[in-house]
């Protein structure tokens, strides 16, 4: 197991150049640059001028050398500073924000993997039952609904009607005042919203997976074998069946870590969080360069763990697939 875990660990170290390669080539070749953005404003802002400002920026220069600059300063974790007017270090401003994007992505998460692994299971083992009609026009519903319109709704009747939940941020402006249990559900009746939103799309949508993996599973010969030498149901859907229908999930959930931080653009948007996703597009928007491939980076190798525990998942579950390796 340590042999195939570090393949796929040397495995990855190319393909992260690669894409960092390619991010950085898209990104300069986009309409724009952050000297236009930093001089449009300023009508009296001459030729010269914008020469100084890509120059500070090392914009001056081949792409090529550009990108090796760049990349030499990655090998030592410097993701070099924001073209923004605070100069910040691009790694203290990620530091900063990713720590939230990744809690209210994980909590979300925890939600579908425990809400809809067991509607699935119940939906296949009770195929055209009330529950499992019930759950379909959930799924439908969860299809069909925007998630901005029904945040806005859930704002309007939560925040707005009934006062239950706060709309925007992570915390009260009486924050410090609270005791400790006071901070602790203040902080949580502000995360209720952007997660349950987080989580809403994906219940519908592994639940209907859950669901069908498990009607596959059960028609097969294995199946039909530990049920006619007497074992119960309960053992027969949860010892024998559970394991080969939530391979296919596992390598959903993998798959789906990628999308932490593009996922989190609308949510963090609505609610006004300062997580990645808020700071990714307001990077891309202003050209800041260095904030844009520190979000590129980070996001590749979401991409990359998340595989990698996809692969990981299925070789604990598959003996086979370890042995044979990549």
């Amino acid at each position: 197991m340590l042999l195939y875990l570090a393949k796929r660990i040397l495995f990855m170290i190319p393909l992260l150049i690669g894409i960092t390669v390619i991010s950085f080539i898209v990104i300069h070749l986009a309409p724009g640059k952050p000297t236009d953005m930093a001089t449009m404003m300023t009508p009296k802002a001459s030729l010269e001028a914008k020469k100084r400002l890509e120059q500070l920026y090392g914009l001056d220069k081949p792409l090529h050398v550009q990108y090796w600059n760049w990349f030499k300063r990655l090998a030592v974790l410097d993701f070099g500073r924001s073209f923004a007017s605070d100069r910040e270090p691009v790694i203290n401003k990620i530091a900063r924000r990713l720590p939230i994007t990744i809690l209210i992505n994980i909590l979300s998460m925890v939600l579908i993997f425990v809400v809809a692994i067991p509607i699935g299971i119940l939906s296949a083992t009770h195929r055209n039952s009330l529950f499992d009609k019930a759950t379909t026009v959930f799924v439908f519903i969860g299809f069909a609904t925007p998630t901005f319109w029904l945040a806005l709704l859930l704002m309007i009747l939560f925040g707005v009607t009934l006062g239950w939940l706060p709309i925007s941020g992570l915390k009260s402006l009486e924050y410090e005042q609270f005791s400790l249990w006071g901070q602790v559900w203040d902080r949580t009746s502000h995360l209720i919203m952007p997660v349950l939103l987080s989580a809403f799309g994906g219940l519908a949508g592994m639940s209907r997976y859950m669901r069908s993996n498990m009607l596959e599973v059960v028609r097969q010969d294995y199946i039909t074998t530990a049920r006619a030498k007497g074992l119960p149901e309960r053992t027969v859907i949860y010892k024998h069946a559970l394991r080969n229908a939530l391979m296919p999930v596992i390598t959903i959930l993998g798959l789906s870590v990628p999308g932490l931080i593009g996922g989190s653009v609308i949510f963090e948007s609505i609610f006004a969080i300062p997580g990645m996703g808020q700071l990714f597009y307001a990077a891309v928007m202003s050209r800041d360069y260095p904030v844009v491939m520190g979000g590129l980076v980070i996001g590749a190798i979401l991409t990359l763990a998340g595989n990698l525990l996809a692969d990981l998942g299925y070789a604990l579950a598959d003996p086979r697939v370890r042995e044979g390796g990549l």
